[in-house]
């Protein structure tokens, strides 16, 4: 039985903030972001990134548009501080973005995180020391006195250190780890230890990062936190005031949007809120509400399913199918009324005027989506088998986005036919749709030759018309015949299977793909007893159908122009 909260669990008092201000304020400008994915995300995963898992998270966090991004915790494995090594020692870091490391309060580590970063154009050091009673008690046993010994002693090694190697531009990043639970008065006084022992003030800034190290409070008490920190820090013009919520109780967004209205320049956080526990606030849901509300947050979400995608492929961690924006189902609607409204929805906006969609906050076109799945069939109004009856009927089990868009195609020809959609027929609109080229296919595969090592391919293809014959190489038959075609086109999933048994099985062959200057991304499907055939022609076929999506929204366009 669940203890009676009165007499386990002690409630956060509420801050006396009679004059709060962040109440009437709006946000009205983005803060400065970091991506803490690297290091707080990495360490939060079942097994943490791979060099080259973390390296393609961090090219994709660059393009996002992050100019601040932790890149590790160094001194706590080789791993990260060869990671952040190679980032200094290859050029990695584009001129306008700027590395952090973190470190705890120990001499040994602080020297090794500082020469982690050595070289580094421009560098933010992030120490930090747990401050609230209940780590002062039983982690520490240390007194407010002894707490404040530690940060001046340790930020003054950092500043020694970093003093020594003036080629780098400094910055002092000091977190009183688990803030939100710590006094007020003492909250202040380590930030203002940490910033008298940095010398903070022009020329010599500070970042005083304030964290819900583990969320345990409502939002409005962390925004009363924010704001009476923000008035009484000093100097406060030479101070960047960062936050850093978690959700443990659900509420990271809600603590940093109304921290940024308490007077907060700066959030924390990663993509899709990943990690610890219940993760940290979630940038995605952050900057998207913002661009809702007409504030542009600086940060490009126009390709939401390819960060998703990469994301999922860096962490190992799946974006649920309901997360904000992001979700393969957020703009898919399965209820009648919600469907009949969208409808209405779309005839009437004006391309020119503010954007009045009932039920959807945001267009999904700006977010890169289509609107292909936002109106699908459910189990009450038709769709209730189609991925049962080609399952069952033909061996073909489709992934859940395929299963968005053709249930799409499916809802198209029901509401034509006015009829029911039989196994038979639902295979034919199948077959028509993926597996058969249409009659003005931009391309036609007729045979393939893959080289003896499997790096490269040799196509006979009809293009526009005109018969050729095209090599490409890869490491493999799907990224060789990619090369072959010269499209820009980028495969996001891949996967085959068998459908039939015996001698008359046959290899089923399905990709998702994305093509420059389309809008979303499609499938593609192959079948053939060959699964490099079956591949093959899966490609072919998502290239088509991304071709006569791009001739469909630019017809002036040959259908081969990159």
């Amino acid at each position: 039985m669940i203890a009676k909260p009165a007499t386990k669990y002690q409630p956060i008092a509420p801050i006396a903030l009679a004059d709060r201000q962040w109440p009437s304020r709006s946000i009205t400008r983005a803060p400065v972001w970091l991506s803490t994915d690297l290091r707080d995300g990495n360490q939060a995963l079942f097994e943490p990134m791979s060099g080259e898992r973390k390296m393609k998270l961090f090219h994709e966090l660059v393009r996002i548009g992050f100019k601040e991004i932790e890149v590790g915790f160094p001194a706590a494995s080789q791993t990260d501080f060869d990671f952040v090594r190679r980032l200094i020692d290859e050029n990695l870091i584009p001129d306008d973005v700027t590395i952090m490391v973190m470190t705890q309060s120990r001499e040994d580590l602080i020297a090794r995180t500082v020469e982690a970063v050595q070289g580094a154009p421009r560098a933010i050091v992030h120490l930090y020391n747990a401050t609230a009673p209940a780590w002062r008690r039983i982690v520490f046993g240390m007194n407010v006195t002894q707490v404040m010994q530690l940060i001046a002693h340790h930020v003054g090694y950092l500043k020694q250190l970093t003093d020594a190697q003036p080629e780098t531009q400094w910055t002092l990043q000091y977190s009183p780890e688990t803030f939100s639970a710590t006094e007020l008065s003492v909250s202040l006084k380590a930030c203002q230890t940490a910033i008298a022992a940095w010398n903070a003030g022009p020329g010599r800034p500070i970042i005083i990062n304030l964290p819900t190290t583990v969320e345990n409070a409502t939002p409005n008490v962390f925004a009363d936190q924010i704001e009476w920190m923000d008035r009484h820090l000093a100097p406060r013009e030479h101070i960047v005031l960062s936050v850093h919520p978690h959700n443990d109780r659900g509420t990271g967004v809600a603590a940093a949007e109304l921290a940024m209205m308490a007077g907060a320049d700066r959030v924390e956080g990663c993509l899709f809120g990943n990690g610890e526990r219940c993760g940290n606030v979630d940038i995605v849901t952050l900057a998207l509400n913002m661009y809702t509300q007409g504030v542009h947050p600086g940060l490009d979400f126009s390709d939401i399913t390819s960060v998703a995608r990469i994301a999922e492929e860096c962490t190992a961690l799946p974006v649920h199918p309901r997360h904000p924006y992001a979700g393969d189902l957020v703009f898919t609607a399965f209820s009648g009324s919600h469907q009949d409204a969208i409808k209405k929805g779309f005839a009437a906006q004006d391309p020119n005027a503010l954007w009045e969609v009932p039920y959807l906050p945001i267009d999904p076109a700006d977010l890169g989506r289509t609107y292909d799945s936002v109106i699908r069939v459910n189990s009450q109004s038709g769709k209730g088998g189609i991925a049962f009856l080609l399952e069952r009927e033909h061996g073909v089990v489709m992934p859940r986005r395929m299963q968005v868009e053709f249930s799409a195609v499916v809802q198209r020809q029901t509401d034509a036919s006015e009829g029911e959609m039989t196994g038979d027929a639902l295979w034919s609109l199948f077959q028509a749709t993926y597996l058969q080229a249409p009659a003005q296919a931009a391309i036609t595969c007729h045979s393939h030759k893959l080289d003896e090592d499997g790096q490269g391919i040799e196509l006979d293809v009809t293009i526009d018309g005109t018969r050729q014959t095209l090599r490409g190489q890869g490491n493999g038959p799907i990224a060789a015949t990619v090369d072959a075609l010269g499209l820009p086109l980028r495969v996001d999933h891949y996967e085959e299977r068998a459908t039939g048994t015996g001698a008359n099985a046959q290899a089923l062959a399905i990709v998702e793909a994305a093509m420059e200057g389309v809008a979303g991304a499609t499938f593609g499907a192959g079948a053939s007893h060959n699964i490099v055939t079956a591949s093959v022609l899966a490609i072919v076929g998502v290239a088509n159908r991304l071709m006569a999506r791009r001739t469909a929204s630019h017809p002036t366009d040959s259908a081969m122009a990159a």
